[in-house]
């Protein structure tokens, strides 16, 4: 008596065709990518910095390699702006044209959903928001203090120094002013400080004025050397208290900390911003305009992901646009998120909304509707 062999079940090879799909949908959306990235980047850099190279080699005289090298540090910064209107731009035309060919009818009709499809979609540009805040935090800062260097140094003549003049820091607690400091002179790299001049407040009103020769920095501590202290009276009109050859200066920062405060916030990287914002902390400042600028930093380039499921969604729409239509409503699309994004700042920056919600809030509205877009073709 023979003994039945066990038939073995044969594999499926449905996954195998959907993998297929994932790696068709990514070298189509791949090509329109960087079309989309050489588009945008011309239209940003014709907007603003062909006029101004323009203006730097026809009224200035500068020479063009300086120019150039000026060019390549400011591309960067412009490449990850663009990065999500690619993200954008790419999603629908690569949508639209699957769509006008009736091949995702084919696929919806093969029992593969819609939320299947765009899958390589959210993927791809999760790697690409990844990219952007990776470029953000490594070149886009060395690049764009390469460029201010170029500026400063070889355009505008500037001799290069660690010489910060004229800083201001402001001392509150518990919502009052407590001191402005003006320092006509930091040398950060000496520790010294020069013509100093210290307004102490008590319940908002100024009572006392240091002024000071000089300040050094050792130990730890700032102490100002050969100043005077008046009084302020009610009539504002100054009393000389007495003079002195060495006080100690009530200010936590160090001197790097100090000239720190006097750089750009918006030219940091996330990382050296949430720095920065500690900084500020000690000296009680207003940060929720900092705070608000750290939150999009990590939020903008998010963006990408958002506006590429949002493209695909409306790709299968039942227009039938071609490159040129998907460039305008990319265009239209983009204007309208950086125009909450701008409300959403300026709400942020005067308090009415939590940093974080007010950073984040266009990347939720935009994901809601992507959602909705996203639901509606998968019906």
């Amino acid at each position: 008596m023979t003994r039945e062999r066990p038939v073995k079940k044969k594999k499926s090879h449905w996954g195998q065709p959907v993998r297929t799909l994932d790696r068709y949908l990514v070298s189509q959306m791949g090509n329109s990518f960087l079309f989309g990235v050489l588009v945008f980047s011309v239209l940003l850099v014709a907007g603003d910095l062909l006029f101004q190279i323009a203006n730097l080699v026809i009224d200035k005289g500068i020479s063009l390699g300086v120019v150039t090298r000026l060019f390549v540090y400011k591309l960067p910064e412009v490449v990850v702006m663009t990065l999500p209107m690619a993200s954008l731009l790419s999603a629908l035309l690569t949508f639209g044209r699957l769509s006008s060919q009736s091949e995702i009818v084919a696929l919806r009709a093969a029992g593969i959903s819609f939320g299947r499809i765009i899958r390589p979609v959210f993927v791809a540009s999760v790697l690409v928001s990844l990219g952007a805040m990776l470029l953000n935090e490594t070149i886009v800062p060395m690049s764009n203090k390469a460029a201010e260097n170029i500026m400063r140094y070889e355009i505008a003549k500037e001799r290069p120094t660690l010489l910060r003049e004229q800083v201001f820091l402001r001392d509150e607690s518990g919502g009052f002013l407590q001191r402005v400091i003006y320092i006509s002179k930091l040398r950060q790299n000496l520790g010294t400080m020069e013509d100093i001049l210290v307004q102490e407040f008590d319940q908002g009103s100024m009572n006392r004025i240091i002024s000071a020769k000089r300040g050094t920095w050792g130990n730890g501590e700032w102490w100002l050397e050969d100043g005077k202290v008046f009084e302020v009276l009610e009539d504002r009109s100054v009393n000389l208290l007495f003079s002195f050859a060495r006080q100690k200066l009530p200010l936590l920062l160090g001197p790097s900390e100090v000239a720190r405060t006097f750089q750009r916030p918006a030219d940091m990287s996330a990382w050296q911003l949430w720095g920065h914002i500690s900084v500020m902390n000690k000296q009680g400042a207003d940060l929720a305009p900092l705070r608000v600028l750290f939150h999009l930093k990590l939020a903008i380039p998010w963006a990408c992901v958002i506006l590429a499921v949002l493209g695909a969604s409306l790709g299968v729409g039942p227009q039938r646009s071609g490159a040129g239509m998907g460039l305008a409503m990319s265009v239209l699309i983009v204007f309208a998120y950086y125009v909450v994004m701008s409300f959403s700042r300026s709400f942020g920056e005067g308090g009415y909304l939590p940093p974080v919600v007010a950073a984040w809030a266009p990347n939720i509205i935009f994901l809601v509707i992507a959602g909705l877009l996203v639901r509606s073709a998968d019906r």
